[in-house]
Parts: C-alpha cells; sequence; structure tokens
C-alpha cells in the first residue's frame, strides 16, 4: 500500500473516494454487530428451550420411577392380603 505523498494535494475525488470508505466501514461495522446481536438473542432462546426440555423430560421420568414404585409397592401389599 502506497502512501500518499505529502507534495500532492487532496482532490476532491480522493476526499469523496474517503468518505465512501468510511461510509462503508461504518455500514459493516453495523451490520456485524446487529448480526452478534441477533445470534446472542438466538443462542439464549435456544439454550431457553434445551433448558425447559430437559427439565420436562427429567420431571416425565421422576414421575414414571414415582408411579412404578407405587405400583409395585401396591401389588405387593394386594398380594399379601
Amino acid at each position: 500500500m502506497l502512501l500518499p505523498s505529502p507534495l500532492c494535494p487532496l482532490t476532491a475525488a480522493k476526499i469523496a473516494g474517503l468518505q465512501a470508505a468510511v461510509l462503508l466501514l461504518l455500514t459493516m461495522l453495523i451490520k456485524a454487530r446487529i448480526q452478534i446481536k441477533a445470534a446472542s438473542a438466538l443462542g439464549f432462546f435456544l439454550l431457553a428451550v434445551q433448558t425447559l426440555v430437559f427439565l420436562a423430560a427429567a420431571g416425565a421420568l421422576g414421575l414414571a420411577a414415582f408411579a412404578g414404585v407405587a405400583f409395585a409397592l401396591n401389588r405387593r401389599s394386594a398380594q399379601a392380603a
């Protein structure tokens, strides 16, 4: 990359080019920040769904185990009588 010589003056074309480059970089930066926030929100949502599914599955499994134990105890007391 060549640095501009200090002896050559800035022309309107050079200033317009610099303004366009700065505008493009700012636009890309804002777009990246929006994408980061959207991906973060999506990740948080997926984590919440995963946690809720895990808790529901664990609760169902615990309820099934409790029902199995209650059934076994009920059956045992019915056979003893």
